[in-house]
């Protein structure tokens, strides 16, 4: 059984997984450790965790996670069309562009709108 084509491959994960693990570990390992009661308290979405459950919180908060949702998924359309660009030619390239056109605006319009500033 030959290895050889997926060599490259193996080699990808490998770095992958050193360039992940490695800096963590350095870390671990060589940071310093000076743990208090702020630093161990659970934190998630800025307001404390152990409050009532009834309480009234910034929507601001779910407001940026949609919108990081929201960008992250229309970028991800980029990664396929680029790959498939000499395939799909001089149409695919403009309905990308104009694709993009219409992200910039909505994104320009909800920083114009004040969506991205936390106060």
């Amino acid at each position: 059984m030959d290895l050889q084509p997926y060599l490259s491959v193996i080699l990808f994960i490998l770095v992958g997984v050193a360039v992940g693990v490695l800096p963590q570990v350095i870390g671990f390992v060589f940071g310093p450790n000076r743990p208090d009661a702020q630093k161990n308290s659970p934190y998630e979405c800025g307001f404390e965790a152990f409050e009532d459950a009834r309480m009234k919180f910034d929507v601001r908060y779910y407001l940026v996670a949609i919108l990081f949702i929201l960008f992250d998924l229309e970028i991800a359309f980029l990664f396929p069309w680029a790959v498939a660009l000499r395939e799909i030619g001089a149409p695919g390239f403009w309905a990308m562009m104009i694709f993009l056109t219409i992200l910039v605006v909505g994104f320009l319009y909800e920083w114009k709108k004040g969506a991205l500033d936390w106060e």
